[in-house]
């Protein structure tokens, strides 16, 4: 179940050695959220993959948050940092900026 939610059902069979970086960082994803953890943590969850795997990677960690598993995910990207209830900005090691969304 835990592959088809990062559509990689179909290599199921196959070693990490005949998958691609973003292939492989799917099933990465998928490994993660197979065992329903209350606490995920994702350095570059989106890091090897296309923006509509990408997307569909967000999602699913959206859906987990919304299940009520805590996140705390590390980015580069401004599009996948929106997906964020709360962002910490650091520069140098030292956080320079922190915004919270609060829902609504």
């Amino acid at each position: 179940e835990a592959l088809e939610r990062v559509g990689m059902s179909h290599r199921i069979k196959h070693y990490p050695s005949q998958l691609s970086g973003g292939q492989q960082q799917r099933v990465a994803v998928a490994r993660a959220l197979a065992g329903d953890p209350s606490i995920l943590l994702a350095d570059e969850p989106t890091g090897n993959l296309d923006s509509q795997n990408g997307e569909q990677v967000m999602d699913l960690l959206r859906e987990l948050h919304r299940g009520g598993a805590t996140i705390c995910m590390v980015t580069h990207d401004p599009r996948y940092a929106r997906y964020a209830d709360r962002s910490i900005h650091l520069f140098d090691g030292r956080v320079v900026e922190e915004n919270m969304e609060v829902p609504v």
